[in-house]
């Protein structure tokens, strides 16, 4: 995550992506933005490959951008509870589109991997 965000980029998505595609964030945005409030717990049965360090990190640093809220309820035991703001709401059409992109070419992706890959292993042969 970008420390201080840098207006100087030449890519003017750059910033954009730092802050929702990074490690684990998109995950963390895409789960809560699907499925609302949840508690650290039931992120992690939806995450399971994130680490509750890691996930305690991007939480923070999602609530500190101002895409997630983190609402302490004093209770025995207390909860915790994330949900996404409007902010992070926002985002949804642009999750959605990327959905779309993947379902039409994520196969070509795959395609074009595995042609390089074997023109790479027959020319290094």
């Amino acid at each position: 995550m970008p420390q201080d965000l840098d207006d100087t980029d030449p890519c003017p998505i750059a910033p954009v992506v730092e802050l929702v595609f990074g490690r684990w964030t998109s995950h963390v945005l895409w789960t809560l933005a699907n499925h609302g409030r949840m508690r650290f717990g039931e992120l992690r049965e939806h995450i399971p490959a994130v680490t509750p360090k890691v996930l305690t990190q991007r939480l923070r640093q999602l609530e500190r951008d101002g895409f997630i809220s983190r609402a302490y309820h004093p209770e025995m035991p207390p909860r915790v509870e994330y949900e996404c703001t409007s902010l992070a709401i926002s985002l949804r059409p642009i999750f959605t589109r990327i959905v779309e992109w993947s379902d039409a070419h994520l196969d070509d992706v795959r395609e074009a991997r595995r042609q390089f890959d074997g023109g790479v292993a027959a020319d290094r042969a």
